[in-house]
């Protein structure tokens, strides 16, 4: 039986769109989708960006910074959020992007903390969340080997610490997934792996399971046609659903060890299947038996068709009619 567990977190970041009520909506979906953890995405604006900062080619209407700050919430928001993710029996992930936004987070009662790819080079960051004792989720999206070693040095005093490998491609291709990065990172840093999965499939994080994960991270939204970057790439409640289903079919597999030699739920059916030493045609008795004079039917619950040779040149006791199964008292 597995001892494991698996957590699945439903991404929820920003695609509520600053809509309060949506947000609360979209932790109901996803618990009853089957994610155990919801994760979204603190922005305090002033505190993480300039107002001439570039924008990602996504952002076509308004600028980061307004976008953050139309899509913000306020502190009693995000208690509210909180105390909404406890009732509905799911843990409350966030991503905090500024030091105020670990402070604003650890007012109101976050469970754990996700570090975004962009922030792993950001230490102050890194040393404030270690502070809080609470689990971290470590994204590897655009760092490289002696990036996460840095991050992974500042945070494995926190030993709830779990790494995610993670490619910053919206969707990712195939081909960019990564998933032999997982077993290096457990190799490299004996730790909890995870994988964020910006694919918009199932069978990535199937073969992140396979491969190691416990922690399966995915984008979700109520619709693909809402507003935003994520919601074109996320999964709706429907096929999250069913995502959940399939991983955790994967972990079970995964964690749930069968012994090939214990063919004890196989007993009777094998009998069934399997096939029988038969006599080909009526046999007299004191006739030698060559291979000519055996067949091979089933059932299986007599001498077994492996052992065939055992039975040649044998001589029978008794008159035996065709298709007489036979038995090592019908032989000298």
């Amino acid at each position: 039986m597995y001892k494991k567990t698996l957590k699945i977190i439903a991404e929820i970041g920003s695609v509520h769109d600053g809509s309060f009520g949506n947000a609360l909506r979209l932790v109901d979906a996803a618990a009853e989708a089957g994610a155990n953890v919801v994760k979204f995405q603190t922005h305090i604006p002033e505190a993480e960006t300039l107002k001439n900062a570039p924008n990602p080619s996504y952002f076509n209407n308004e600028s980061r910074y307004e976008y953050f700050q139309r899509t913000s919430f306020t502190i009693d928001q995000w208690r509210r959020i909180a105390k909404h993710c406890a009732d509905m029996n799911v843990s409350f992930l966030s991503s905090p992007f500024s030091l105020e936004a670990v402070d604003l987070l650890e007012s109101v009662g976050v469970d754990s903390y996700k570090i975004p790819s962009g922030e792993v080079a950001n230490t102050p960051l890194l040393e404030r969340v270690r502070k809080t004792g609470k689990p971290i989720y470590l994204s590897s999206g655009m760092s490289n080997w002696y990036e996460l070693d840095r991050a992974v040095e500042i945070l494995s005093v926190n030993e709830l610490l779990t790494i995610m490998q993670c490619t910053s491609a919206y969707p990712c291709p195939p081909e960019k997934v990564g998933l032999n990065v997982i077993p290096e990172m457990k190799k490299r840093y004996q730790i909890d792996v995870g994988f964020s999965d910006h694919t918009l499939g199932f069978s990535a994080s199937i073969g992140a399971v396979v491969t190691g994960a416990n922690v399966i991270e995915k984008h979700f939204t109520f619709s693909k046609l809402m507003y935003g970057s994520d919601a074109m790439h996320s999964m709706e409640p429907l096929e999250f659903r069913k995502f959940c289903q399939e991983v955790s079919h994967a972990f079970i597999m995964r964690e749930s060890l069968v012994d090939k030699d214990d063919l004890t739920p196989f007993k009777e059916i094998k009998k069934i299947f399997e096939k029988s030493i038969v006599t080909s045609k009526n046999l007299k008795a004191g006739t030698v038996l060559s291979l000519e004079d055996l067949s091979y039917k089933k059932p299986g619950d007599g001498i077994k068709a492996s052992e065939y040779r055992n039975l040649i040149g044998r001589i029978i006791k008794f008159d035996l009619p065709k298709d007489h199964k036979f038995t090592w008292e019908n032989l000298t």
